[in-house]
């Protein structure tokens, strides 16, 4: 048969969904799962977007404008702005899902072979779309023992060679929930501007930040305008995954420009998606206070009992929905397998992404998961025993 592309063989599998087949092999076998491996909340999303598809007359589904509706965008600029992030419609395009708009971003700024540093842990699939892209993904270790602090300027200092084009972050972080704060961002800004280099900011998490927190975003850095890039999407915000609605943020306006014809290429962006996001723009900050409030007593009940857990290490996230735990296991994707196909504790099991997935240096987090705090708290204290009894049973600690 004809070959496989080298770009599908690089193509790495995802850490979030690659046990996907044992958990369902539990299920057929009468088990209960607990899925704490994905993002996807349990939350409704906000009555205004099941009401604007109840009441709908929609008769057509039509194409869009390549960059999504503009009165879409006027909307997103008023959302900003609530944030004291001053922006014109010109300076947002809609995307399917906050992947495509980074993809775009990447594309649109860097060359085949040009090198990306990212603190890791990171999101895993931004090794995929660096293989998408043709780019190299430089790491830059950030470890548990301080909960996933950035590392310091000297060590990105270290990485940085004439192939380096850009950072990418992610604040609030997935996996690990750390919170960025202010100081860090500017630490960054020095780099950025030192070797002009773009900075690209993942804040789909802006929303979920606790204990009085506010996450300070890229977008508000001075002198630095045209080298910053925001990706941003409904997915985590209004609990809409499936929407697949993302936005790509620049005041660059060349930048834009070229993101434009990236856009132009697939169409547009999906309308329904679109036409859910802009009925979201009016959620009130009441069903936010709400969930914040219920994902913070998630977080609380999960990372009590993790580190009540004999040999488990696990900080507490500042935002998002997730953490990184250190298991007293010599290889936690084992361990998580095992739990599926090996384990049940009152006929029930719990599902984990293992955390080496989202590091690109080999060898790294091998005694980690990340796990998604999205399941309501009686879920989340039964899955937590799970996890206790399935440690104290594991035959290869």
């Amino acid at each position: 048969m004809p070959a496989i592309s080298i770009k599908g063989q690089n193509m790495p599998e995802s850490p979030i969904r690659k046990l996907v087949p044992f958990a369902e092999a539990a299920k057929k076998s009468g088990k209960k799962v607990y899925h704490l491996n994905i993002g996807q909340p349990d939350i409704p999303a906000p009555e205004v977007v099941t009401e604007v598809f109840k009441n709908s007359e929609i008769k057509h589904i039509e194409y869009s404008h390549s960059a999504g509706n503009e009165s879409y965008r006027k909307g997103l600029t008023e959302y900003y702005a609530k944030y004291d992030i001053s922006l014109g419609v010109e300076d947002i395009l809609i995307t399917t899902g906050g992947s495509e708009a980074l993809i775009f971003a990447l594309q649109s700024c860097l060359n085949p072979g040009d090198e990306i540093i990212i603190p890791e842990p990171f999101y895993a699939n931004y090794n995929g779309f660096a293989v998408t892209a043709g780019i190299k993904v430089k790491p830059i270790l950030s470890t548990i023992d301080n909960g996933f602090a950035l590392p310091p300027v000297e060590e990105f200092e270290k990485l940085i060679t004439n192939k380096t084009k850009a950072i990418l972050i992610c604040n609030p972080g997935n996996p690990t929930g750390y919170l960025y704060s202010q100081q860090e961002i500017e630490a960054l800004k020095a780099i950025v501007k030192k070797h002009d280099l773009y900075l690209f900011a993942d804040e789909v998490y802006r929303e979920f930040c606790y204990d009085g927190a506010t996450p300070f975003s890229t977008l508000k850095l001075e002198g630095v305008e045209d080298n910053v890039v925001v990706v941003d999407s409904v997915s985590k915000r209004y609990s809409m995954c499936g929407a697949r609605i993302g936005a790509v943020v620049t005041r660059n306006k060349q930048l834009m420009q070229t993101i434009l014809k990236f856009a132009q290429a697939r169409l547009s962006p999906p309308s329904l998606g679109q036409i859910a996001g802009e009925a979201a723009l009016k959620t009130p900050q009441s069903y936010f206070d709400n969930v914040v409030t219920e994902y913070t007593q998630r977080r609380k009940t999960l990372v009590d009992g993790l580190n009540k857990i004999d040999g488990v290490v696990c900080p507490n996230p500042g935002g998002a929905f997730y953490t990184v735990a250190k298991f007293p296991v010599k290889n936690a994707e084992h361990f998580c397998q095992w739990m599926l196909s090996e384990f049940e504790f009152e006929g029930a099991t719990v599902m984990m992404a293992p955390a080496s997935g989202f590091y690109a240096t080999p060898n790294q987090g091998l005694d980690e998961v990340r796990i998604a705090y999205v399941l309501e708290v009686e879920a989340l204290k039964h899955a937590v025993k799970c996890i206790e009894e399935g440690l104290k049973a594991y035959p290869n600690n």
